[in-house]
């Protein structure tokens, strides 16, 4: 056999072959040119994602800063009953990203999910303007007749418009902004609560352009016109999901769900009535009971991964409270604000302005805990602990609420004079508003230090893939926290005969709402800071149970030999160890 030239084989397969060896010319420049575009069209995402971010936020504090004083204003309600819609709406739009997320992954599919919101929420805020206009400027017939809303027809669009803005809200939170498609798995406790501390940041740099703008076309410009803007707003929202819609569906990672999770609980509890007539052996925990291999209906890792989330239920249920308290910035203080001399020289401040003295403290301390940070690790000294740093921003809360019963008390010291909101003459306190300021700025200061320790926390003591539902009991817990205010609003006027919610603040006793609420924080203080020895350390994760499925089917197998008794558990248990 003759071994010849391989370029000269038969049929040019020696051709082929070294021509496929080397690149092709016009394959050569490719990586050079996709990094760009890569890098553009992520910066593309980014900008689209903020975009919509930016209006989303508009929108609902758009809202949120109008209704107490469009309720009580030009819809009649009493004090109490505008704080209990207006909490209502905030914690509507906190749960919302939880359930529409969830039935956006389970049935409907997010791209669909997604339109639906999005028609929600222009349909919403175009409910709101109807209610808000002056009819009898605009709707006058050819008669000269004017034609006004009904006040049951008016309450019906108004409630139906707060409704579909807090569905749509939430869908578009879930589907475009989920906080579980940030890549932070491979982030450190340093980066992870830097991350946290500027996501928040810009979110209240946002919240302050609202407060000032809306409040004050609201109050001081145009009437009753400022719900106009949540309905402008939305408008470039529905534009940005249009431009990039295909790229604006960031998907979490999977790891479970909020129904296996309630269905772990519930199972162990039928387990554990079931318990002593049926079964026999005692368990680790009353969690395992719902294991395939005890006789419930989960297996082996979706009951471990429901114990590691259930180490944070105390921290979860401990913010209840706390979000009460935070949320009497547009509730009970907002109530103050009102009843309180806003008149600064010749100009009429918007109600607004005192918001953003509590976001003033955001603003200042991100930036200035970056830098402590930065200078403790530095000197390889560790920083203070996540854990005291909520412990701490729960002592600034109930501090926050206690000095607005004192401040109640001042202001109510004061004599009446009148004050022109919304076209309505007020009887308020002549005190100057920003005689509240301390307990906005306390309530900011509690907010900077404990939301984003709380995110820390739920990062980092729990696996990588569970990591989404954690942050959505989060969630839970923050949406629970604002219904828990208002809640403690309907009991506090019904128990006190409307003395200590009372619609005229000068003829009642609001001081002690917020005395009652700041020694309910306190307690909460003391409780959380007894059981926060759990959470100061953080190097050690949450680790979660994973069993391949042939160690799932063995301890199926055991669970059914083990329920009629007929099974050689040593055996059995053995096997299945080997396997594992």
């Amino acid at each position: 056999m003759v071994v010849g030239d391989p370029n000269k084989l038969p049929d040019g397969r020696g051709q082929l072959r070294r021509h496929s060896r080397a690149p092709r010319p016009d394959r050569a420049p490719r990586p050079e040119h996709e990094p760009p575009r890569k890098s553009r069209k992520k910066l593309q995402v980014i900008i689209c994602v903020l975009l919509v971010e930016l209006c989303e936020r508009f929108t609902f504090f758009g809202i949120v800063c109008n209704t107490i004083l469009f309720c009580t204003v030009k819809l009649g309600y009493d004090n109490y009953l505008a704080v209990t819609v207006n909490l209502c709406f905030i914690g509507a739009s906190t749960l919302t990203p939880v359930l529409v997320g969830w039935f956006a992954e389970t049935c409907l599919g997010r791209s669909k999910v997604l339109y639906i919101c999005a028609f929600l929420h222009f349909f919403g805020t175009a409910m709101l303007p109807v209610v808000a206009f002056p009819f009898e400027d605009f709707y006058i017939d050819t008669h000269h007749m004017t034609h006004q809303l009904e006040r049951r027809e008016q309450q019906i669009l108004f409630y139906t418009g707060l409704l579909a803005a807090a569905l749509g809200i939430g869908g578009i939170r879930a589907i475009l902004c989920p906080m579980g498609a940030y890549s932070l798995q491979c982030y450190n406790q340093h980066q992870l609560l830097s991350f946290f501390n500027w996501f928040y940041w810009l979110v209240n740099l946002n919240s302050t352009v609202v407060f000032l703008g809306i409040a004050y076309i609201q109050q001081s410009v145009a009437k009753n016109l400022g719900f106009l803007i949540p309905f402008t707003s939305v408008l470039l929202a529905l534009i940005a999901i249009h431009m990039m819609r295909n790229n604006l569906t960031y998907k979490p990672k999977k790891g479970g769900s909020l129904l296996t999770t309630l269905g772990v609980f519930l199972n162990s509890l039928k387990m554990c009535c079931l318990h002593y007539r049926h079964l026999s052996g005692d368990v680790g925990s009353w969690l395992d009971r719902a294991k395939e291999n005890n006789g419930g209906r989960y297996s082996e890792t979706h009951v471990e991964n429901v114990k590691v989330l259930a180490k944070l239920f105390p921290l979860y249920g401990l913010q209840l409270l706390y979000r009460a308290c935070i949320t009497q910035i547009p509730s009970g203080y907002y109530i103050q604000t009102m009843n309180s001399n806003l008149h600064l020289a010749s100009h009429l401040l918007p109600i607004g302005a005192m918001n953003v003295i509590s976001i003033i403290p955001l603003l200042l301390l991100a930036p200035l805990i970056e830098c402590v940070t930065t200078c403790y690790l530095s000197a390889e000294k560790a920083p203070l602990a996540p854990a005291k740093v909520i412990t701490l921003g729960h002592a600034c809360a109930t501090l926050s609420v206690l000095v607005a019963g004192l401040s109640e008390l001042h202001r109510r010291s004061y004599p009446l004079v009148e004050q022109t909101l919304s076209g309505k003459v007020l009887q308020v306190s002549s005190m100057p508003c920003f005689h509240l300021a301390p307990q906005y700025i306390l309530l900011g200061l509690a907010e900077a230090l404990v939301t984003p320790a709380c995110s820390l926390i739920s990062f980092q003591l729990t696996p990588s893939h569970i990591r989404g539902i954690s942050l959505h009991f989060l969630t839970l817990s923050y949406g629970g926290g604002c219904f828990l205010a208002a809640l403690i609003v309907q009991l506090v006027y019904f128990l006190s005969g409307g003395n200590f919610y009372p619609d005229a603040l000068h003829d009642g006793n609001l001081e002690r709402f917020f005395f009652l609420l700041a020694s309910l924080m306190a307690v909460n203080t003391l409780v959380f800071w007894r059981v926060s020895n759990r959470y100061i350390d953080l190097s050690v994760r949450g680790k979660a149970l994973t069993v391949s499925p042939l160690a799932e089917k063995l301890l199926h197998y055991k669970a059914c030999l083990r329920f009629y008794d007929t099974v050689d558990r040593s055996y059995t248990t053995a096997s299945i160890e080997s396997i594992l």
